[in-house]
Formats: C-alpha cells, structure tokens, sequence
C-alpha cells in the first residue's frame, strides 16, 4: 500500500483515483470541481483544499490535467510542488500533452533530485472506470520500476518508452494511428453498405482478412454492429471527438519537430476538425462515421 495524492478528477482522473482506493492505496484527492471531490470522498479518498495540501505526506503524485501548461502551472516555478516535494516523492504524470513540456518538467524534477514520469493512457473512460488503460512511461528505469506499485492499480499493460518525453511521443504515434485506421474502417463499412453489403457481414470478413484492426474488432464504428461499442448508443464517449482533435494536434507538432511528412496523419486531423466543427466534439470519435454518410 502507498500513500497517493491525486491530482485531477475528470472523466478519466476520477476513475483511476477510484481503482487505486479499491486498490488499497491511501488516496488524498484535489480538484477544482467540489463535486468530484465529493464523489471521491465517497468512495473513500481524503480531499485536499489544494495541491499543496494534497501532496504532503505522499510517496507517489499522480496528476492527470487537461493541457501542458496546466501541468506547467502544478509543477514548476516557485510556487510550483517540484519546489516542495522531497527526493524520496515519485511523480507520475498521466496527462496527454506535449513532449516538450513533458521533458522541461522531467528536467525540472531530476535537478530537484525527484523521480518524474509522464505516463499518458490509452483506453478511454471505459479502460479507466475498468482498471485496464495502457500506460505509455517515460523516464528513467528506476523511477519505472517505482511506478509499477502504483501503475498496476489503473491500468493492465504498462510500457517504459525512454526517456522523458518518450510516453507523450509514443501516445502520439498510437492516437495518430488510431484515427486513421478509424477513418479507413468506416471508408470501408460505408462503401460496402452503399453496394447492398451488410455492415455486420463485411466486419466478419474484414476481421477474418488482412483488413483486421482495433476499430473493426473492439470499437466497430457503424451503428447495430456491435452492442458494446459507441456507435450502437447514440455515439455517446467513449472518447470524444474533441480529444481526438487535441490529440492530433499533438501529433501533428511531433511530426514537425522531427520533419516527418505525415501526410495520413494530416488528411486525418482536417477530417476530424471539420467534424468537429459540426457540432459534434462532444460525440464519440468512432461517429466520424457520419461525417462520410454525409
């Protein structure tokens, strides 16, 4: 058991603070929102009135923000907790930002002599409320290995990437991927059902051929297909649409940074940004589907 403070309690924040109370952590919460403190309260964690607050005592940080300059803003300058955290304090930041100021907070920590990790997730609410996101770490090995005690608790498959910076790089690549061959999944559902072809017949063959993918067989993003999945509710998240454009953009500076011509990766961030503007950044991502029935 560990004592953890838990920083950010959103849609996804909140359910990886729960799964590490019913893993036996010892669990101090802070969040701007006073409800989802108070949700987590229930559920058994302490609430803190600030990060400061939050952290002291604590042998691991976990902070999951909306954006680097929120993560920035919690861990850096004067003020900020790396100035008040102790060496024997292990950081894990789940948030999905840029590598960059993932590596300056990492640069930050090692000056101070702290063990930092970014460790973005891949998963979406459902992997979070279930115990079983991807963790995609980066840092140094022995902060790593620090990190499984309380990483094993949120999630089923934990990755040491590299370095600092190497997780925000590595959950650019795969959310990058993921809306391609979401984007190609429902090229091929739509041609096929606009042929007299039913989408649920077509996903068994696709699934069966060399066309398999995630989207086809854990996400099928055409209404009916499959019971679990977005699509066959209404397109409710899930993962929103809004994320996926955050995500991309993301993406899109790492390609720049290290002159990759992405060109999919592109055409896929100018499909979903038009969606978006649609109205629908609030939908699942998968419901970009309609975006080509229309």
């Amino acid at each position: 058991m560990a004592t953890v403070a838990f920083i950010g309690l959103g849609n996804m924040g909140g359910p990886m603070a729960k799964n590490l109370i019913a893993a036996n952590h010892q669990v101090t919460v802070f969040d701007l929102v006073p409800q989802a403190c108070a949700e987590l309260e229930s559920a058994g964690a302490a609430v803190a009135s600030s990060t400061k607050e939050a952290v002291a005592g604590a042998q691991y940080v976990v902070s999951m923000l909306p954006a680097g300059k929120h993560v920035a803003g919690v861990y850096l300058g004067e003020d900020g907790l790396l100035a008040h955290l102790n060496s024997s304090v292990t950081v894990l930041d789940c948030s999905t930002i840029d590598a960059a100021t993932s590596r300056e907070v990492g640069q930050a920590a090692a000056a101070a002599g702290i063990g930092f990790m970014d460790a973005p997730v891949s998963g979406g609410v459902a992997a979070a409320a279930a115990g079983t996101l991807a963790f995609m770490c980066g840092g140094d090995a022995d902060t790593f290995e620090k990190a499984k005690l309380v990483l094993t608790g949120m999630g089923k498959n934990i990755f040491h990437a590299g370095p600092h910076g190497a997780g925000q790089v590595a959950k650019g690549c795969n959310n990058m991927l993921l809306a391609i061959h979401m984007l190609g999944t429902c090229e091929a559902l739509e041609m096929g059902a606009r042929n007299g072809l039913d989408p649920a017949v077509l996903s068994e063959i696709m699934l069966a051929s060399s066309g398999r993918n995630w989207s086809l067989e854990v996400y099928n993003p055409y209404p009916g297909v499959m019971e679990t999945a977005p699509a066959s509710n209404d397109y409710k998240p899930g993962f929103m649409v809004d994320l996926m454009v955050k995500d991309l953009g993301l993406a899109m500076a790492i390609a720049d940074d290290s002159d990759v011509d992405n060109a999919m990766g592109k055409l896929a961030q100018a499909i979903y940004e038009k969606h978006q503007s649609q109205g629908n950044g609030q939908r699942d991502f998968s419901s970009v589907l309609e975006h080509l029935k229309n």
